[in-house]
């Protein structure tokens, strides 16, 4: 998938999921457009998935995964399971238990669990950042597995993971830190890299985030000057959501393959919910002793009306990546 992105000059949308219903709504999104695509699981998105109860966040993400493992041989595009922002604090608890899973589907004769892994280095500096992902990647790479890295920081707040108090430096990373990248980890295994270049977690109003897509641009320079052109890098856009058209699209000509999007899509599931509860309150709520309507109180009802706003939202994403109606699900 990778390939065939850097190749055709388009990136898949990252969805982040958190139950059956997202997950639905997303290969349902990627079928409809005819894009090959990527659903990934935070780490709040598993302990929510493993249930208030219990709060397990690798365990929540393998029950998410093999969810979508069943539910992708669905349809005809190619799905790939990713696990997002992995701090180095919980690297012990999230990233090695989902190894050890797919280590297990292995030996049944299956493929990994999670076809890639993040591991967010970004707290720390750079050495211990690049010496953590290097030996993680090795044995990612046994696995046949891909590890996408972070050098610089994502602003704003998501799902636990917040950057909101940094200086501003912190959200642009430096050409000399991409090619130190490049130098650290080729060789070891495939890796994804997000670069930051100013983008933030969330949702802002238009002018707020200061994207400098030409950050990525003049890495990759660097990189390929100094290496040659094989040594171009998997480039990861995260914080995708609210993005203008323009930065998107300039991203994809500085070998970027995946785009994160999170924020666009919670509220475009949620507020056909929000839809449905307006109109049919009367129904929804048993209000002054009545009885109410069941059918308007069903959670499938208002379920499918959030499952449909996800996938709406998410083939415009396919749109804007240029990934709508080149899945190569059947060449490979």
């Amino acid at each position: 998938m990778l390939d065939a992105a850097q190749k055709g000059g388009y990136a898949y949308p990252a969805i982040n999921i958190t139950s059956l219903t997202t997950i639905s709504g997303a290969l349902k999104a990627f079928a409809e457009a005819g894009s090959d695509g990527i659903i990934q699981v935070s780490t709040g998105g598993g302990s929510f998935a493993s249930g208030t109860a219990v709060g397990d966040e690798a365990f929540g993400a393998i029950v998410l995964a093999e969810a979508t493992h069943l539910l992708a041989e669905k349809y005809d595009i190619l799905v790939a399971l990713h696990t997002d922002h992995c701090h180095p604090a919980k690297v012990d608890s999230f990233l090695r238990p989902l190894l050890d899973a797919s280590r297990k589907r292995i030996a049944e004769g299956k493929g990994p669990l999670f076809q890639s892994h993040m591991f967010d280095g970004s707290v720390v500096e750079l050495d211990e950042n690049l010496k953590i992902s290097k030996e993680l990647l090795a044995e990612c790479a046994e696995l046949n597995i891909i590890l996408e890295i972070e050098a610089g920081c994502v602003g704003g707040e998501e799902d636990g993971h917040d950057t909101s108090g940094l200086p501003a430096e912190k959200l642009y990373t430096s050409t000399e830190d991409m090619v130190e990248v490049y130098e650290s980890l080729h060789g070891v295994g495939r890796f994804m890299f997000a670069a930051t270049f100013g983008n933030v977690h969330g949702a802002y109003k238009p002018g707020s985030v200061k994207l400098k897509p030409t950050i990525l641009r003049d890495g990759q320079n660097a990189v390929i000057k100094k290496y040659g052109a094989d040594a171009e890098m998997d480039l990861v856009f995260h914080g995708g959501s609210g993005s203008d058209l323009d930065d998107i699209r300039e991203t994809l000509g500085y070998g970027v393959v995946k785009m994160n999007i999170d924020t666009d899509t919670q509220y475009a599931f949620t507020r056909p919910i929000v839809t449905h509860m307006c109109e049919n309150i009367e129904g929804v709520l048993k209000i002054d002793g009545e009885v109410g309507n069941k059918k308007a109180y069903d959670p499938r009802g208002y379920l499918k009306k959030g499952e449909q706003g996800l996938c709406d939202r998410l083939k415009i994403a396919c749109d804007d990546l240029l990934s709508t109606g080149k899945s190569i699900f059947g060449t490979v």
